[in-house]
């Protein structure tokens, strides 16, 4: 059997596209013939992305929308719907984190963390999942971490959301997946972004961290293109509801 990568005449939306992870994999499946769709919570936050983009010779859109806002979210979703008549492929990425001590963490920017992380994904998951149900096809893509499978320190929201992604990307398999939808995700190791800035910039926690993986390296973003690709792909029509680890051996110590 010919496993196929190809991605044309596919669209894609990516949330937290203007940067890092998020527009890495933009021009990942860009690159691999997708039409992309980037959302950001900025009106003008993808325009970098899009011109990578179509500097490759692909189409490419730009939204905006604030993903702590439910109504907001809804309406990303039909919106790029409009645009492309279709989405194929659905990469919830958009996230924010917010350190503190359990003790002293404030309640507004828990719900906050878990309405941009836990809540937009489940609601754009809800919308295009519909219209993916109804013509047996479909790749939703989620962004785990790390912390979706251990507790990590200050930062009980992020983990905790993580954790909840990882349970609605089984949950959402097991539903849809009689439907030729497949629901996975992708969990991110220790990767240089702006989100990990803080860690990178801590000698101390870096060397720990360092020392756990066996690649001997924090991960670039581009790393993870591989995976999003496969899990867009016909390639991965027999995967559901995995959680893809790309994370240079970290899980494996």
């Amino acid at each position: 059997m010919a496993y196929d990568f190809e991605l044309s005449g596919e669209a894609a939306l990516v949330t937290g596209a203007s940067r890092g992870i998020g527009q890495a994999l933009a021009l990942g499946l860009a690159q691999s013939g997708a039409t992309v769709v980037c959302a950001s919570s900025r009106a003008s936050g993808c325009d970098d992305t899009v011109e990578k983009i179509k500097a490759l010779g692909k189409d490419a859109y730009a939204l905006s929308a604030d993903l702590s806002d439910a109504a907001a979210t809804e309406s990303l979703a039909k919106e790029a719907l409009a645009i492309t008549g279709c989405i194929d492929i659905l990469v919830n990425n958009g996230g924010t984190i917010y350190r503190a001590p359990a003790t002293e963490f404030p309640l507004e920017q828990w719900k906050n963390v878990m309405q941009v992380n836990i809540d937009s994904a489940f609601i754009l998951s809800q919308v295009i999942g519909k219209s993916m149900i109804a013509r047996k096809c479909g790749k939703i893509i989620n962004i785990a971490s790390m912390l979706s499978y251990s507790g990590g320190i200050t930062v009980p929201a992020y983990t905790a959301s993580k954790h909840a992604i990882a349970g609605l990307t089984k949950a959402l398999a097991n539903e849809w997946g009689q439907h030729n939808v497949q629901v996975n995700a992708i969990a991110p190791g220790y990767i240089r972004t702006d989100n990990t800035q803080a860690l990178q910039d801590d000698n101390e926690r870096s060397s720990e961290i360092l020392k756990r993986i066996p690649a001997n390296r924090w991960g670039e973003a581009e790393d993870l293109q591989g995976a999003a690709v496969f899990l867009a792909s016909d390639a991965s029509a027999y995967v559901n509801g995995h959680i893809l680890a790309v994370d240079g051996g970290f899980l494996a110590r």
